[in-house]
């Protein structure tokens, strides 16, 4: 399994797949919904009962039309992305795309350690792409391992 951040960006790039997006805007706007979708989830990580809304969105339990989630990444998206680059109705079009694609991160999580539940190890298996080694490394994944092994180690 790749990682969640290459999972997340081939979500963004079939959805999109379909979207007149400029040419020279593309990359730019791929990487933004990715990183909007991603920053999300870390961001949602560090507030209380964050992990368990996490949890809940990528086992598919939560309905990602109505997650809080989805929408703190339509936030970002807007507010990062789409304020720079004024793409009128094209960044209505493309936020409109975004709880598509948080449905479909939604049963990504499983029981990936072999201990008949979806925990906290879980979790990080599946944000490092099913590697079941010790997280190392920076930027997002890091900084999301690092929060939610923090979080988690001092409420349980």
């Amino acid at each position: 399994m790749a990682s969640i951040s290459d999972f997340i960006l081939q979500q963004v790039k079939n959805a999109t797949g379909n979207v007149n997006i400029p040419a020279n805007m593309q990359q730019q706007v791929l990487g933004g919904l990715s990183d909007s979708i991603l920053g999300s989830l870390t961001q949602t990580a560090v507030k209380a009962g964050g992990v368990e809304q996490i949890k809940e969105l990528l086992t598919g339990k939560a309905n990602p039309a109505s997650s809080p989630i989805t929408a703190l990444a339509g936030s970002l998206f807007k507010n990062n992305i789409l304020k720079k680059l004024n793409l009128g109705s094209l960044g209505a079009v493309l936020s409109g795309l975004i709880p598509g694609i948080m449905g479909k991160l939604g049963g990504i999580l499983k029981d990936q350690d072999g201990d008949g539940d979806v925990d906290f190890n879980d979790l990080i298996i599946t944000l490092k792409g099913g590697n079941k080694q010790p997280a190392s490394g920076g930027g997002l994944l890091g900084a999301a391992t690092s929060i939610l092994g923090g979080l988690l180690g001092k409420k349980r």
